[in-house]
């Protein structure tokens, strides 16, 4: 059994929240697969089902995004899973807009409801899935968090959410050292107006 959780705060006035982006990757997952998560227990709504043929639990912690720990050790003790386990999906306000990144183990990064999840497991081994939302600007990280996304960023977001999903997907019924290969995948960045060849009259780049 693996258990997927996905972390943000409970409430409508916190639906589309850029903390709320694992919510919308776990009721992705959940309308992907026809799980239904309104189970209420150990602080959180959860529900089981498969992928494929592997056993998953889709959880959101229902603790606020600080106390998450409390949500995830609970269920992790009652099921007896190891944090390997464990695939939680998270927003990063390191991360450009709509970039994923999978990892195996390490700190928290300054995300709250992570580092109470670290904390409750008693290990940084706990594999996760960030999601970029942008950086805040300075002084203005709980604002940032809590507001939602500008029109132009919510098609980036929408593929990140699909990305997401599909790399939980790959993670539950391959391997999540075989995902990081296949999702952790590098855009190719811009290239600056000055380093572009120049163009012919028809458009075409000159040879």
């Amino acid at each position: 059994m693996k258990l997927i959780v996905g972390l943000g705060n409970p409430g409508a006035q916190y639906s589309g929240t850029r903390h709320n982006a694992g919510f919308a990757v776990v009721d992705l997952l959940a309308r992907r697969h026809n799980i239904s998560v309104i189970k209420r227990d150990f602080q959180a709504v959860s529900g089981d089902g498969y992928i494929e043929s592997q056993r998953v639990i889709l959880a959101r912690p229902m603790t606020y995004m600080n106390l998450s720990g409390e949500a995830v050790s609970a269920i992790a003790r009652f099921y007896k899973l190891e944090p390997a386990d464990i695939i939680v999906v998270l927003d990063d306000i390191a991360l450009p807009v709509g970039r994923i990144r999978l990892r195996l183990k390490g700190s928290a990064g300054g995300q709250n409801g992570l580092a109470n999840i670290l904390q409750h497991l008693g290990t940084q081994e706990v594999p996760r899935i960030r999601l970029g939302v942008g950086s805040a600007k300075s002084g203005d990280m709980v604002g940032h968090v809590l507001s939602r996304f500008p029109k132009d960023d919510i098609p980036l977001m929408e593929e990140a959410y699909l990305r997401a999903a599909e790399a939980v997907e790959y993670a539950v019924t391959d391997s999540f050292e075989n995902a990081m290969n296949r999702y952790n995948v590098t855009e190719t960045p811009a290239i600056p107006p000055s380093e572009k060849p120049p163009r012919t009259p028809t458009g075409e780049p000159s040879k």
